[in-house]
């Protein structure tokens, strides 16, 4: 498939207007293609020529003004229009789609659980011309009038309020004017609980098999919905743009959610069928606050081209999380984000692939879709909460305000957005927009103390360019109780700074970005270090011990700070930790990246044993049951780093964890798993499990265990299925792939790490991005923390036939594999920046 230029998007937007598509799907004509039939009505504003797009699995045909087209012309994903005069044209095309299978265009998914279809589509970014023929680029926007023909029992969801005809046929309202990416369908034998608010229509969805679990939790999700609905209409002056405001949770979805106007579309995890931490109902509601901020920043206001696409998703990310701290029972998201969603940017933004969060040179949609990630959510997100501290928030919501009104139902860039902030202040938003968003990396702030007479000052070094609006929390033991840390004060620091800030006597800890609101790494001077070792839980909000906890990571991550010590920390402190996300995080990088990675695997016994007691401390302390969410996290740790199967065979064996929980399903599947890995259960066994939990999420579970075991014939068995057979959907290949590659059978797979490099190109050149990133992102050999591997990733992306998604996945992951290297102190070129 053919990529659209930024220059060809340039040239079709001067020369076409266009107005509207109406659009005709029929989706009872089989299980491998569908109908489609569309009618574009559009303006063109001289003679020339110009192309539309769609990849059909038959072109049947086309006719522009009622005169046939060659379906012959179609070259891969263009169909020229050529010769057409200034004014008004209509074109008609007929053609079969395929369905999809890996969470592109039209997905069909079939539940095993009962055997029921459902079809949803994922148009993003240009995924529409495998539905129906578009002028496909964000600034062609024009009313969509859909309707589809859907099998007896279906429900058809679109992005305007749909009702069924006599024949079958679902029309939907038509839609304001929208861009091509965002048009939505969704049809299946849905459940759905409805609802109205502030008189419009509200609906969530899922297949028919969840439907005790979405009804577990609907009111907690529409109580969500409606606070954040009505938190946004009290932020922003223009009213929700749509006429209603439906939230479809579907199968196999690639994204966490999508923005489709009127019609978000989620992946069903967000259906809880097992237990889950508060965290995580806390992570489901910032995306629903996440996704509802687009129906204003990229829905109602969509950015011209992608080098814009931080106008919609770091906007809708600070606004997710700032939304759901205010408006929901979730008070403290800000912390997850801070131990999460920045970790991701600050990998991201250290590694050669880095980019600007506003980028100037997206030539095409291919280069576009490889920014969305950790710079274009979180370290965005990271640079519009500086900037509104920056400016205040009242003046940040008057600039946002005056941007809606401008732009509403059309298009805007950087230039228009900064224009419009600056048009509520007199502060140089230009300048911080320069230093913000045209740059590239981390800043490193580190405190400088000066001490004389008796008093000390405070200046924050800084390694890096920007301007950063921060506070340093000062903090002094606690006289009664040396294992409490008591905040003497917070000082605000401009950096770089004038003069340094007078702070008295020596604290005990300085800790510079207290409240984690600008975007820098933060490192210690001497004192401060040894503080934070000896006296890190005693710290008294959780925001601030995330910092300290990110601090660390990124030492370690930089070579300063041997694993063994972080270690040494997460054991010392992490059994008195209270927040469940702070817990969360620390043991996720520990049991991934550090023992995984950073450790050589002579290394990693000692540290599965020191996480394992680690997690045992917790459980201990949760046996009085007030900490659920702390033990549900132990637990599932404790069963990732288990070296040994008989604990964990027999919690499976009896169905419970001894004190709680009972074993979900989620837990039996992960249990199971590990099982796996160590050579202590079989087929037999993951089989049994299927037929207890047939789910589409049983089937993925058993694909991990059968890809995990220790066995010659099932490595081949999964390497074929991922890598020679092209049936597994996205989710089953992921699934395999997360089950295959394990540090404890090193031996056993080392054949592979040299076939996936010229097993994934092909991959990816067969079957599209979406695999193409799960392959580079599961796939690929992570344990294999060597030379060796590097070398021959290197190799590979000297291939110039090389997909850019896979392209870009795998720069990604050589650069996390040399920067293991150097954290082992075995070489790796330094790409660091």
């Amino acid at each position: 498939m053919s990529v659209l230029t930024r220059d060809e998007a340039q040239l079709r937007a001067q020369f076409l207007d266009v107005h509207r598509y109406t659009v005709e799907l029929d989706l009872t004509t089989g299980d491998e293609t569908f109908d489609s039939r569309t009618a574009i009505r559009f303006t063109a504003r001289s003679d020339g020529d110009t192309f539309v797009e769609l990849k059909p699995a038959e072109l049947r045909s086309a006719t522009l003004d009622g005169q046939p087209l060659d379906p012959e012309s179609l070259n891969e994903d263009r169909l020229p229009l050529k010769n057409l005069t200034a004014g008004e044209h209509e074109l008609r095309v007929h053609a079969v789609m395929r369905y999809s299978r890996t969470g592109e265009g039209m997905h069909r998914f079939t539940d095993p659980s009962d055997g029921e279809t459902y079809v949803y589509t994922q148009m993003f970014m240009d995924d529409v011309q495998r539905i129906f023929a578009a002028f496909d680029q964000p600034d062609l926007k024009a009313v969509f009038d859909v309707s589809v023909k859907a099998p007896e029992g279906w429900t058809v969801l679109a992005n305007g309020v749909t009702a069924r005809h006599a024949d079958g046929t679902w029309q939907a309202a038509p839609t304001p004017l929208i861009s091509t990416y965002l048009v939505a369908v969704a049809a299946g034998p849905w459940h759905s609980v409805r609802t109205e608010h502030r008189g419009l229509p509200f609906g969530i969805h899922c297949r028919r098999s969840l439907a005790p679990h979405l009804d577990t939790d609907a009111d907690e999700i529409l109580d969500i919905t409606r606070a954040c609905f009505d938190r946004y209409h009290e932020k922003f002056e223009e009213p929700y743009p749509f006429d209603s405001y439906d939230q479809a949770f579907v199968p196999e979805f690639n994204a966490g959610a999508m923005e489709n106007p009127g019609l978000v579309t989620f992946r069903d995890d967000f259906v809880y069928r097992s237990a889950v931490t508060d965290t995580e109902r806390q992570t489901r509601a910032m995306v629903i606050a996440h996704e509802m901020a687009h129906m204003w920043f990229g829905d109602l206001v969509t950015l011209k081209w992608w080098d814009d696409i931080w106008l919609n998703e770091s906007f809708a990310e600070y606004m997710g999380y700032q939304t759901t701290a205010e408006a929901t029972r979730f008070t403290d998201p800000w912390t997850e984000f801070g131990v999460t969603r920045k970790a991701w940017g600050y990998d991201a933004d250290q590694r050669p692939t880095t980019h600007p969060v506003a980028p100037e040179n997206v030539d095409d949609t291919a280069s576009a879709l490889l920014n969305f990630d950790g710079i274009s959510y979180a370290k965005g997100a990271s640079a519009l909460r500086q900037l509104a501290a920056w400016l205040g928030e009242k003046d940040f919501l008057a600039g946002i305000n005056t941007h809606f009104k401008r732009h509403k139902f059309g298009n805007a860039t950087l230039a228009d957005f900064i224009d419009s902030l600056a048009s509520a202040t007199d502060r140089d938003v230009h300048a911080w927009a320069d230093s913000w968003l045209r740059t590239t990396g981390v800043d490193t702030l580190t405190p400088a103390i000066a001490a004389a007479d008796g008093t000390c000052t405070l200046t924050a070094e800084r390694t890096g360019s920007r301007p950063h609006r921060l506070s340093a929390g000062l903090y002094d033991h606690d006289v009664a109780d040396e294992g409490r840390l008591v905040l003497r004060e917070r000082i605000d620091l401009d950096v770089p700074q004038a003069t340094p800030q007078p702070i008295g006597k020596r604290p005990a800890l300085v800790l510079l970005n207290d409240g984690d609101i600008t975007y820098a790494k933060v490192r210690f001077d001497t004192t401060s270090f040894g503080t934070v070792r000896t006296g890190l839980s005693g710290l008294p909000d959780p925001l601030t011990r995330a910092v300290v906890w990110n601090a660390l990571r990124d030492a370690v991550r930089d070579g300063e700070l041997p694993p063994s010590a972080y270690l040494e920390t997460a054991r010392a402190h992490l059994p008195r930790e209270t927040d469940l996300a702070v817990t969360q995080g620390v043991l996720a990088f520990a049991a991934g990246q550090l023992t995984e990675q950073y450790l050589a695997p002579r290394e990693r016994p000692a540290a599965l044993a020191t996480l394992t007691s680690l997690c045992r401390d917790l459980l201990r302390r949760t046996e009085d049951g007030d900490h659920p969410g702390l033990r549900l996290i132990a637990v599932r740790h404790l069963i990732g780093v288990a070296a040994h199967p008989e604990t964990i065979a027999a919690w499976l064996a009896d169905g419970t964890v001894p004190g709680g929980p009972e074993l979900d399903p989620e837990l039996r599947w992960r249990i199971l798993a590990r099982l796996a890995v160590l050579g202590a259960t079989d087929e037999t066994a993951i089989a049994a499990e299927l037929a207890r939990d047939p789910s589409a999420t049983g089937q993925e579970g058993a694909a991990r265990c059968r890809a995990a075991l220790p066995d010659p014939a099932a490595k081949r068995t999964a390497w074929e299925a991922m890598f020679t057979g092209d049936d597994l959907s996205n989710y089953l290949f992921t699934a395999t792939a997360q089950g295959f590659w394990q540090p404890e059978q090193a031996d056993l797979i080392e054949e592979y790490v040299p076939r996936f490099y010229p097993d994934a190109v092909a991959l990816a050149a067969r079957r599209g991005p979406a695999i193409a990133v799960a392959a580079g992102r599961w796939a690929f050999p992570a344990h294999a923390v060597d030379a060796g591997n590097l070398r021959l990733g290197e190799e590979c992306l000297r291939d110039a036939e090389l997909t850019p998604a896979l392209r870009r996945t795998l720069a990604d992951r050589l650069d996390d594999l040399a920067r293991a290297l150097r954290v082992r102190g075995e070489g790796g070129a330094d790409t660091t920046r």
